[in-house]
């Protein structure tokens, strides 16, 4: 059965449910490609170039080279590529991930991240691996050392777990994987209010014992969290599109200009406009240094 997708140059390919796939398999997503997950397969992606969106239960995200993202098995992504872009990705169905906590000390957990360019290039190098091998073998052995390498890469988050309730382990490990989950969700949500009920809901918590457990692990409340998230998003669209303030404000749930000038300014100690500008001065400063540079070059080299 085949275990190996590739999506190229406008293909969309999807990705089979959990009663017709194999325990595990490797996907790409390349130039303008996309790819679809179907329920009850947890989901991992890693954006080696360009840049990706990803919609999914939870929202929807924006990978850029060296981010990854996971997803929990229900969250139903579709992944659509730029037309530079290169995501690796693997999908686990239950079976899946029973074999992967036999042979990893814990599960992988959802959330989202960077990796560094050495751990980017070993993860490629056991992907590609693991795809060869995947017509080969219908479990996840074949992907064990690029899960492996995976769950190290979030062994950070190792401490987390250790602050959750629970008189087990395995309990909280499951409540920090609904806390992540919920974490997610603010982000993936940033173009508006997120109400504390919707992110219950998503971990089935009651909003009391949600908003205590959230704040005694990421220390800070699920509102100033949703707060702050919200705010970078806004600067990251001042920062990579010609936007109008307005527009940022509303793309970043605020009602009006008014309070959005207040906030941005209390987070990064200038207005949103004076922030851009002084962006796009960095940026005309570095390419005029770089101009300069390949000037300089060229005439020694001559």
């Amino acid at each position: 059965m085949e275990q190996t997708w590739w999506a190229d140059r406008g293909q969309m390919v999807r990705l089979e449910t959990a009663e017709s796939l194999p325990s595990s398999g490797c996907v790409a997503v390349s130039r303008l490609g996309g790819a679809q997950a179907g329920g009850e397969l947890f989901t991992l992606w890693v954006q080696l170039r360009g840049a990706s969106w990803v919609e999914a239960k939870e929202g929807r995200f924006r990978l850029r080279r060296g981010q990854w993202i996971a997803l929990e098995r229900d969250s139903k992504p579709v992944v659509q590529t730029d037309r530079y872009g290169l995501c690796i990705g693997v999908a686990l169905n239950g079976d899946g991930m029973k074999a992967m906590a036999r042979f990893a000390d814990g599960p992988l957990y959802a959330g989202r991240g960077r990796l560094g360019r050495r751990d980017a290039l070993i993860l490629l190098r056991l992907w590609r691996a693991a795809s060869e091998r995947g017509a080969e073998s219908v479990d996840a052995q074949a992907l064990r050392p690029l899960l492996l390498h995976f769950a190290a890469v979030q062994q950070e988050l190792d401490g987390f777990v250790q602050r959750c309730p629970g008189r087990s382990r395995t309990r909280k490990r499951q409540v920090f994987g609904r806390l992540q989950r919920a974490r997610l969700y603010l982000e993936g949500n940033c173009d508006r209010v997120v109400r504390i009920s919707e992110l219950a809901e998503l971990t089935s918590f009651s909003s009391w014992y949600f908003s205590r457990t959230f704040y005694s692990l990421y220390d800070e409340s699920p509102q100033a969290a949703a707060a702050r998230m919200r705010l970078e998003h806004a600067a990251d669209l001042l920062r990579s599109t010609s936007m109008m303030v307005g527009e940022v404000a509303a793309a970043s749930g605020f009602d009006n200009c008014c309070s959005f000038a207040r906030a941005f300014r209390a987070r990064f100690g200038t207005s949103a406009s004076r922030y851009r500008s002084a962006i796009m001065t960095s940026r005309t400063d570095s390419a005029k240094s770089s101009g300069v540079g390949r000037k300089a070059a060229l005439k020694t080299g001559t």
